[in-house]
Parts: structure tokens; C-alpha cells; sequence
């Protein structure tokens, strides 16, 4: 039980990789506060969670909304004393078209969510974590972050922000104790990136098949990763593990390399 008696809030929990994560943490100990827009989503993992013996609660939460990520982080207190753990997972794929098409609104929103509701989240966590001493921030960019992405400019940019930001809370917090790491997953299967081949493939003019083909064949392995990689990465940062761990950005890729 790696994170026996530890309170993790994740982000976007309701689906993918928050999911996973929240499940993976629920089962080894941790309470877990499963947050995100959708309230069915949330609650459907809360009752995996609790179906499974441990403990939850889900928390309708837009964390590009101040209010509402304070009401986040009370909320975690009030039912659970502590905040051990903070992933932003929490994310949208934002547009998929050429700079000069993308609109502010799309910008602004990309960022809104992706970059703004991370550092929201950490400044309404830290003061507790700074407090106990002791805390864990892990936020989820993505390989996009670490190089060009054509077409998804909005995207690319936010998660780039997002290491910039691990970096900066991770020599801020380590006075205190505190870790800060990103993880960059590289393509993950499931529906959601699906979606975003299927619009990378209605913009290029081309078949669905051969723009997958152009996020597969990049990676050594020849595939695209799994949710549970990340959340086993995740887990690996947040436990005892990973307590000298600090600053990082950990590729879960299958080795994604553009030539």
C-alpha cells in the first residue's frame, strides 16, 4: 500500500488517465478526491473507487475557475484533513488547424484550462502542503510540450507552459519538502486521441489510417502507449519512491521521436 493514509486530488478525473490514476491510487491506500467538469463522470469513478473498499469523493470542479478550485481544495480538506498529492490532469486537445485559423477564443480556452487551472490548483493546494512540510504536485504535459506540433499550436504551447511551471513550483516547494514533477505521455490509446487523428486527418486532406500511422511509427516500440503506464508513473512520484525525485519531466512515450 504505497500511498497508505496519503489524500490525492486529481483532475479530470473522470475519464482516461485521470481515471486510471485515481483507480491505481485508490488501490494502493489512498483517499482520493476524484474532480472534474462532468458530475456523472465523477461520481461513476467515485463508485468504482468506493466499490472497491476504499475511500472517495467526487467534486464538480472548472479549474479555470478560481472559486470553483477553492471549493476544490475545501472541499478535500473538510472530508479528508490533509492534501497530500495534487495531479493536474486535468486538459483539452484545444483546436486542430493552422495558426492563422486557430481564433482567440480557442487560444484562450486551450490555455484557460491546460496551464491556468494547473497553477489555480497549486496555489490553492500548496499553502496546505507548505504547512504539513511535506506534499507531491505531478502534472500531466505531454511530449507535445517538449517539441513542434503542427497544427495544434494551442495545445503544444500550454503543455510546454506546464513543464515551465513543474520546474519553477519544484524549486519553490522544495524548502518546504514539496515535489514537483511532469509527466509527457506520448500518444495514448483511446478515444481521445482518436478524436484527434480523425481532425488532424480532416485538416490534412488525408486517410485516418495514415496520419495514425504518423503517430505510431515515431516510437521505437511501434505503439501507443496505455492509461495505465501513465498511472503507474504517476504512482511511482507520488510514493515514497519518488520522494528525491523533484523538477523532472518523465517521458512515457514508447520512445516517440520525431526524425
Amino acid at each position: 500500500m504505497k500511498l497508505e493514509s496519503k489524500v490525492a486530488i486529481v483532475t479530470g478525473g473522470g475519464g482516461g488517465i485521470g481515471r486510471a490514476i485515481s483507480l491505481r491510487f485508490a488501490s494502493e491506500g489512498a483517499s482520493v478526491v476524484v474532480a472534474g467538469p462532468t458530475a456523472e463522470k465523477i461520481a461513476a469513478v467515485e463508485k468504482e473507487i468506493r466499490d472497491a473498499g476504499s475511500r472517495a469523493i467526487a467534486v464538480q470542479t472548472d479549474v479555470a475557475d478560481e472559486a470553483s478550485v477553492q471549493q476544490m481544495v475545501s472541499a478535500a480538506l473538510d472530508k479528508f484533513g490533509q492534501i497530500d498529492v495534487l495531479v493536474n490532469n486535468a486538459g483539452v486537445a484545444g483546436p486542430t488547424a493552422l495558426v492563422p485559423n486557430i481564433s482567440r477564443e480557442e487560444w484562450d480556452h486551450t490555455f484557460a484550462i491546460n496551464l491556468t487551472g494547473a497553477f489555480l490548483c497549486a496555489k490553492h493546494a500548496l499553502p496546505h502542503m507548505i504547512e504539513r512540510q511535506s506534499g507531491c504536485i505531478i502534472n500531466i504535459t505531454s511530449i507535445a510540450g517538449l517539441q513542434a506540433y503542427a497544427f495544434r499550436s494551442p495545445y503544444c504551447a500550454s503543455k510546454w507552459g506546464m513543464i515551465g511551471l513543474t520546474q519553477t513550483l519544484a524549486e519553490e516547494g522544495g524548502r518546504y519538502g514539496i515535489t514537483a514533477n511532469a509527466i509527457a505521455p506520448g500518444p495514448v490509446r483511446g478515444p481521445r486521441i482518436e478524436r484527434v487523428i480523425r481532425n488532424r486527418a480532416e485538416e490534412m486532406k488525408l486517410p485516418f489510417e495514415e496520419v495514425e500511422r504518423q503517430y505510431v511509427e515515431p516510437t521505437a516500440l511501434k505503439r501507443m502507449v496505455e492509461e495505465k503506464d501513465i498511472a503507474a508513473m504517476a504512482l511511482f512520484l507520488a510514493s515514497d519512491e519518488g520522494r528525491n525525485i523533484t523538477g523532472e519531466t518523465l517521458n512515457i512515450s514508447a520512445g516517440y521521436r520525431l526524425s
